[in-house]
């Protein structure tokens, strides 16, 4: 095969010429304007390889690689450059490149750049991993571009890059393109949809005075051209273009634009036109959204190089978006705990079941309680902050808020209903009176419904497996499941009023009495008397199994059921995995010893308490007293909770039986519950959303959390693009103080420790966490509490003193601080922090130390 070929030669593929020779000679071979050129093929790398003896010694010094350790590639690298500078270039192939370069005309400038055969592919970004040289004239020097080029496949970049996306060493090679160099008056890059947001209804043009170097290099700020598709300029902004690129006789070099062209448009709106036109032409040659570099001369455009968009996000198809529908503010806390991913539509349309038959306000005329931004479960506190002003009771209702969903940043504010004080009481009354009937049946046989939960679960798993066809499971609904479904939704909403918020109310009280660290303290003990408290169930059964106290189907039975994402059905469960105990069992070995842990926490309590009996010798009895009914209160919520978790296991079998019977698969997570019925009594009708949701669920669990407090018009997509974009509140409304650079929430838990951050964005993380670190994170429920013994403090983005993060870690000493609305970007794995729970503070001792294997002496 040829060492050299035609840039626009039939047969230029990947393997011959690399990714931008392959791309070049298509776009030229479609009639677009490239500049000609020749490509010096892979054939000739590999012929220069062997003939140096280069290949053996290549591979050798990358498998010294080690890809968390950067120096090692860094000195693989250099030794591989200085065996490239050493090798003279094969006589055959210096006259191939000779003839093809004369064939260009006299001394012509040629731009030379590499074509790797990783390179521009769709889900893979090499884009300035190997070299470009540009303004080269002479034939010596476009050779020795070549063998630089050829170097250049071997940077440290390109090295640690192939071997994190598990491309071999030995499968790639290096292609040169050579083309002429358009004496570019302007150049630029554009886009063929939105790199950030992956939005396709523009063209994005970006341009500069000069070379585009200055454009791809970032050291210049470009005009920018939003393009319609039909060729309309929707938006223009013009950038400070204070340097450009040009030619020199040695090369390019960078210089100042003048002062009067800075601020003058690169483009007039039909030019922007013109090359968002070329640039649909490229996108439809591909079939895919591209990046494309293009060049003007003598109002000429000229296209350099294309390659496709990587890491686009799918856009949203449907808009799942509460926000849109009135001015209100929302929360995720504390109940969006619980639910803290994405979810699908199926599980959404039963959390709405479960939130109608759980709160006593589920809506106040048209405005609803629960809302879903994005995928994702807020909770409506104009509504809740409505109904306490409307009853006289507005700053109780805050001062609860502040307990169970943290506080609102000063300048934001909860917008009021749009109805009149009695019209909300009138509707807050039909609504909660009935509501509380029920609650009150429904306490009377708590313990009652509690016990029999787990074998009612049982029963109806076995049911729904055994069911022969779609008709049976179907009729199962009506009969067995949506009732298990409301009926354990309303023993949440018996358990949780057992003793009314009294966490909430006592708290203010003990603080007021004893300052935040012993209040902390005196309102832990929720487990005390062999009753544990659910949140803590699966860390202390795990450390009964260890013991040989109880046997692993003991433990599945008690605690399979519960994990991260425990309201979704689509998602496993733990004891769906059969590995999951042991990599339970595995973490647990490297942790505090939970009973441990909770024994000192004891000793702390009995501290706190006579230090209370000393100073206040008359209220001791009474708090007691109060603490107690509260803590039976805890108990008797938590162990509904985990029971609701159960039936939502039940859920999940029925869908996914559904999915077996119907032939739809997981298809049936993304119907709502009643048009999972539908299909079941045969209609197809409903399937014709599931692609459209389908990519929706994907484009917005790619978005990773949103604030905690979100007011007004929210848009998931475009917040996610926004560099300064806060993890505490979004409201357009006003504008917010600036974002503190220290990190400070709840005092969770008392305690100060000093250790080093680990910043763990899910749960599937946590063998990341070493004994000692200090875990950061969005936000905790049950399902990380096994990872809890194993931190020396926890701290969060989203939480409140009655959080789950709170209430657990300070049940099992650890200190904690919850609801920093930041600590997740404030903070990285590897910074050096001292968190102190009573104060509510974390603080950087130094910043990204590097995460070293140690046990803090500090810690427990």
């Amino acid at each position: 095969m040829s060492v050299v070929v035609p840039l626009d030669a039939a047969d230029a593929d990947l393997a011959l010429v690399g990714g931008k020779g392959a791309s070049l000679a298509r776009l030229a071979g479609a009639g677009l304007p490239v500049p000609p050129g020749f490509d010096v093929t892979t054939v000739a790398y590999r012929d220069f390889a062997a003939t140096a003896g280069l290949q053996e010694r290549i591979l050798t010094a990358v498998a010294e690689v080690d890809p968390d350790r950067p120096e090692t590639a860094q000195a693989a690298s250099e030794k591989i450059q200085q065996w490239f500078a050493e090798s003279p270039v094969p006589a055959e192939i210096a006259e191939a490149v000779g003839a093809a370069y004369a064939g260009m005309g006299e001394d012509v400038p040629v731009a030379v750049r590499s074509s790797a055969t990783a390179e521009d592919l769709p889900e893979m970004s090499f884009a300035g991993q190997q070299d470009t040289y540009l303004n080269i004239r002479g034939e010596a020097a476009v050779l020795d571009a070549v063998r630089r080029c050829w170097a250049s496949l071997w940077t440290a970049r390109a090295i640690d890059y192939r071997l994190r996306n598990g491309v071999a060493a030995d499968e790639v090679a290096l292609a040169v393109v050579v083309q002429d160099l358009v004496p570019a008056e302007a150049a630029g890059v554009l886009f063929t949809r939105d790199p950030v947001t992956g939005a396709g209804e523009d063209v994005l043009v970006n341009a500069a005075w000069g070379l585009g170097e200055s454009i791809v290099g970032g050291q210049v700020t470009p005009d920018t051209y939003v393009v319609a598709r039909d060729g309309r300029v929707r938006e223009q902004i013009v950038g400070d273009k204070a340097v450009m690129t040009v030619r020199t006789a040695e090369g390019t070099r960078e210089e100042p634009v003048p002062e009067g062209r800075r601020g003058v448009p690169v483009l007039s709106p039909a030019e922007a036109g013109e090359l968002a036109a070329l640039g649909v032409r490229i996108e439809e040659l591909y079939g895919r959204p591209m990046d494309v570099e293009w060049a003007a001369r003598d109002g000429r455009f000229w296209v350099v190089q294309a390659r496709p968009i990587t890491g686009l996000r799918d856009r949203p198809v449907e808009t799942w978006n509460d926000s849109l529908g009135g001015d209100y503010l929302w929360t995720c806390a504390n109940l969006g705990e619980a639910i803290p991913s994405v979810m699908t539509p199926c599980t959404w349309s039963l959390v709405e079941i479960f939130m109608s038959e759980t709160m006593a306000l589920s809506r106040v005329g048209p405005h609803r309680l629960s809302g879903n931004i994005g995928g994702r479960f807020y909770l409506n506190l104009s509504l809740t902050f409505a109904v306490g002003n409307a009853l006289g009771l507005g700053s109780l209702v805050r001062a609860a808020s502040e307990q169970a969903f943290g506080r609102i940043p000063a300048d934001v504010a909860v917008p009021a209903l749009p109805m009149s004080r009695w019209r909300v009481v009138r509707s807050a009354l039909a609504s909660a009176l009935p509501f509380r009937r029920r609650v009150a049946a429904y306490q009377r046989r708590l313990p009652e419904l509690l016990a029999s939960s787990p074998d009612r679960c049982a029963r109806l798993h076995e049911r729904i497996a055994a069911a022969g066809d779609a008709g049976e499971l179907r009729a199962l609904w009506r009969s067995d499941v949506e009732p298990l479904l409301r009926d354990s939704s309303r023993m949440l909403a018996a358990g949780a009023r057992l003793d009314g918020a009294g966490l909430v109310r006592i708290r203010p009280r003990l603080l007021k009495l004893v300052g935040e660290a012993d209040a902390n303290a005196l309102l832990t003990g929720l487990s005390a008397g062999g009753d544990a408290l659910a949140s803590l169930g699966p860390v202390m059964g795990l450390g009964e199994l260890a013991r040989g106290e109880i046997d692993r189907d003991t433990f599945a039975r008690s605690w399979g059921h519960r994990c991260p994402d425990e309201f979704e059905v689509s998602a496993p469960r733990p004891a769906e995995d059969p590995e999951w105990i042991d990599r339970q069992l595995a973490g647990l070995r490297s942790a505090a010893d939970p009973a441990e842990l909770l024994a000192r926490q004891q000793r702390t309590r009995d501290a706190a308490w006579e230090r209370l009996r000393s100073r206040h010798p008359g209220k001791e009895r009474r708090l007691r007293r109060r603490i107690a009914g509260a803590a039976r209160a805890a108990r008797g919520r938590e162990a509904a909770r985990s029971e609701l978790i159960r039936a939502f296991w039940v859920l999940r079998a029925f869908v996914l039986r559904a999915g077996e019977l119907t032939g739809c698969g997981d298809d049936l997570f993304f119907l709502r519950i009643e048009e999972v019925l539908a299909v079941l009594g045969g209609s197809r009708e409903p399937l014709g959303a599931v692609a459209d949701r389908r990519q929706t669920y994907r484009a917005y669990a790619a978005l990773g959390p949103y604030p905690t407090l979100v007011r007004e018009h929210f848009d998931p997509v475009r917040w996610s693009a926004l560099p300064d974009r806060r993890m505490d509140v979004f409201d357009e409304s006003v504008a917010l103080a600036p974002v503190s650079h220290s990190v400070r929430g709840f005092a969770g838990a008392a305690g100060v420790v000093e250790g080093t951050a680990r910043v763990l964005t899910s749960v599937d993380e946590g063998d990341s966490l070493r004994p000692g670190e200090v875990l950061v994170t969005t936000v905790t429920n049950v399902g990380w509490t096994p990872l809890f013994p194993r931190a020396a403090a926890v701290v969060t983005d989203v939480g409140a003193p009655l959080s789950h993060a709170a209430i657990v870690a300070r049940e099992l000493g650890i200190p904690a601080v919850v609801g920093c609305g930041n600590a997740t970007t404030r903070l990285r794995s590897g910074d050096r922090v001292r968190v102190d729970g009573a104060a509510g503070t974390v603080e950087v001792l130094s910043a990204d130390s590097g995460v070293e294997e140690h046990r803090d002496e500090n810690w427990r």
